[in-house]
């Protein structure tokens, strides 16, 4: 595991703490083995078919070795804390959604259910400090690795959905983080969770081979590959789901742009600039 940034005063802050994800060739995408897979913990898990039977694995990318440059990502998903610090800085919306706008979006958690996720009077719901925020739109998500751009003098983005399967997965393509079989253990989902977000970084043993945290379970992540129509790619499960063969690397669902949901955060990659190859992604 390689850090990024060398003080560990910036994971607890507002700047968050990057890991090293070097240039190499990897693989992305599933096979049908591990389809498969995956559909049998769902039906073990619900006792139905119900993924298979809407096929929620069957449009995944083939499974293939590509190559990728080395990039910085941030440990966890970025944290009420982190948000914190740009929703001060900044006039910029809260993360919050109104009983008519959730309604439109058709999901099949009430209303209710968002209140403990909601930002009240531009602070973050009391006791979730390190929580990762969600009710977040990709278009939020822009927002803050603009501002973090700007008050860093680095470049913070959005990663691509093969730059966020390298950093989950590894090179040698595992199903999870940590490995081929699945382990309720190594993941805040609901197979064994509090059914609920956690503080970031809780399952140590669920870490990738980089090092990089909480990529199966606890939340799904924008990233920066559009799937056209208004929508993009989210990645990694969530604190909702059983089984847990949406918590794979591999697993990819499209959903609209402007959706503010309860079970999706983001991450952010920080690119190493060519003139500073030396310090790696420590502060440039």
């Amino acid at each position: 595991m390689s850090l990024c940034w060398a003080n560990p005063a910036h994971a607890a802050g507002d700047v968050p703490l990057l890991l090293e994800i070097p240039a190499a060739a990897f693989v992305v995408g599933s096979d049908a083995d591990e389809r498969e897979a995956a559909y049998r913990l769902d039906e073990l898990a619900y006792q139905m078919p119900l993924t298979r039977e809407q096929g929620w694995y069957n449009d995944e990318l083939p499974r293939r070795t590509v190559y990728g440059e080395a990039y910085c990502i941030t440990a966890t998903p970025i944290t009420n804390r982190q948000y914190a610090a740009f929703i001060a800085a900044t006039p910029h919306r809260l993360p919050e959604v109104g009983p008519k706008t959730w309604a439109s979006y058709r999901l099949r958690h009430p209303f209710a259910s968002t209140q403990r996720f909601s930002w009240k009077s531009r602070l973050p719901p009391p006791g979730r400090a390190d929580h990762p925020v969600v009710l977040v739109s990709l278009g939020d998500a822009r927002d803050y690795a603009a501002w973090l751009s700007l008050k860093t003098g680095a470049h913070w983005r959005l990663p691509t959905e093969f730059e966020w399967e390298k950093a989950m997965r590894g090179l040698a393509g595992r199903y999870f983080p940590w490995g081929n079989a699945f382990s309720a253990n190594n993941l805040n989902s609901a197979d064994e969770g509090p059914f609920d977000t956690l503080p970031v970084g809780r399952y140590p043993s669920g870490a990738s081979p980089f090092g990089v945290l909480d990529g199966a379970g606890q939340v799904y992540e924008w990233t920066a590959t559009p799937q056209g129509a208004g929508r993009s790619i989210v990645k990694g499960g969530s604190w909702d789901d059983r089984g847990c063969g949406v918590c794979r690397s591999a697993a990819r669902h499209a959903r609209p742009d402007t959706l503010k949901h309860i079970l999706i955060g983001f991450r952010l990659v920080r690119e190493i600039v060519p003139d500073h190859r030396h310090s790696g992604c420590q502060s440039p």
